[in-house]
């Protein structure tokens, strides 16, 4: 079977992760598929190296272009696949059949800033896209309603396939650092990757360095549009640092937020104004992996009060770095984090700031989500995502799509 994959999103912050992780697990599985990435010349360049039965189809035209519904059908046409796969929900009017498309949630519509035609558009496109598809992939059981609440008729065509944390933030540490309710936070260590202590500590240094952190801090990464919550979260910190002002550990506490453009949410600029914390909350935008992980395992907390999630990999990857997690009680996070993390409600700046508090002061506590985290994240494995989405490629290549 020839199987074409679009991964002209992977460099995208989400949606990159899974496509780069799912390509690497798949070509790990020695599959006698033949598959060809469709992709620009410039992401051609950032796709990791693979096995002879992959190949490149250079194709520059970006998915939210209009004449991607017609350019992008009449390429797989020539091609004469079998299969294509849709790693994400945008599917071109004239998509041949069959084909898989991946569901990570359904923001797009559900925090939709268009309004009027322009929305019935979008809606319009989500569901052919998912009316159409062979099979459709959700990535939680939350993620899974929403398509079927959405598409009724679609509902023996969903299959839940779990992402995976990135494989870059496994065993690394060994050891949380101790809490700073006990320590100064310029005593904490941690324990290195067992291969290079070493090189781990200078890796950390060097990082702490250049960012010029010599304080405690809390962590967010992701984006940080509307349904991140990330005004309610800057409030609920202002809220502990105000409390926590004369604690000996916690009194230069920061928040530290990285991922995405501040200058594009001007709310979120107004929210730290209006909390008076300028001087308390860092934007660092994007980063490199590397360094992301870094602050991973160095944050003495990580936040996520998400209003809305399709799977949340965040979270997830702290746990795997062996942080202790506060995140919210609705969408897929409960599904997703387990009991491996203080659950808040994420529209009360009050009941988030407690969660904080919580794991912040309560040594104990901070330990038992550490070790639960970890084993919450080691549930999900990339290799078992690759192996279900084999499965579904199977199914989708050898029964005609409804």
């Amino acid at each position: 079977m020839k199987i074409a994959l679009d991964v002209r999103r992977i460099r995208d912050f989400g949606v990159g992760t899974y496509i780069r992780n799912l390509l690497q697990a798949i070509a790990a599985q020695n599959s006698q598929y033949e598959f060809i990435l469709i992709c620009s010349a410039e992401v051609r360049q950032q796709v990791p190296p693979l096995p002879g039965n992959f190949r490149y189809e250079i194709y520059d035209r970006r998915d939210s272009s209009r004449f991607d519904h017609i350019a992008l059908p009449h390429l797989l046409r020539k091609l004469r696949v079998d299969l294509t796969h849709i790693p994400f929900h945008r599917v071109p009017l004239l998509m041949p059949q069959p084909y898989v498309v991946t569901i990570h949630d359904l923001s797009s519509l559900f925090y939709d800033d268009a309004t009027g035609m322009l929305h019935e558009a979008r809606v319009f496109r989500l569901k052919r896209g998912l009316e159409r598809a062979a099979r459709i992939i959700a990535v939680s059981g939350a993620t899974q309603r929403d398509v079927v609440n959405l598409v009724p008729a679609a509902a023996d065509r969903v299959r839940l396939i779990y992402n995976a944390p990135d494989p870059q933030f496994l065993g690394r540490r060994t050891s949380h650092a101790v809490a700073a309710s006990s320590l100064p936070w310029g005593t904490q260590t941690v324990a290195g990757a067992a291969t290079d202590p070493a090189a781990t500590a200078r890796e950390r240094h060097r990082i702490l360095e250049r960012y010029q952190i010599n304080y405690p801090f809390l962590l967010y990464a992701g984006s940080i549009r509307p349904q991140k919550n990330i005004p309610r979260l800057i409030e609920a910190f202002a809220v502990v640092r105000q409390k926590l002002e004369n604690h000996g550990g916690y009194k230069d506490l920061r928040l530290i937020i990285i991922g995405d453009d501040i200058s594009r949410y001007p709310n979120v600029r107004r929210a730290v104004i209006q909390s008076r914390v300028e001087n308390s909350v860092r934007f660092l935008g994007f980063i490199p992996l590397e360094t992301l992980r870094v602050f991973h395992e160095l944050a003495t907390a990580f936040v996520f009060p998400s209003l809305y999630e399709g799977f949340g990999l965040p979270p997830l990857e702290a746990m795997a770095s062996g942080t202790p997690v506060i995140a919210s009680q609705v969408s897929s996070l409960p599904e997703v984090v387990g009991g491996a993390a203080m659950l808040v409600n994420p529209e009360n700046v009050f009941d988030i700031a407690r969660g904080i508090e919580e794991v912040l002061l309560n040594a104990e506590l901070r330990e038992e989500l550490i070790t639960r985290g970890r084993r919450q994240a080691a549930r999900f494995s990339w290799a078992r995502t690759a192996q279900e989405v084999l499965a579904v490629y199977d199914e989708a290549g050898r029964r005609p799509a409804a």
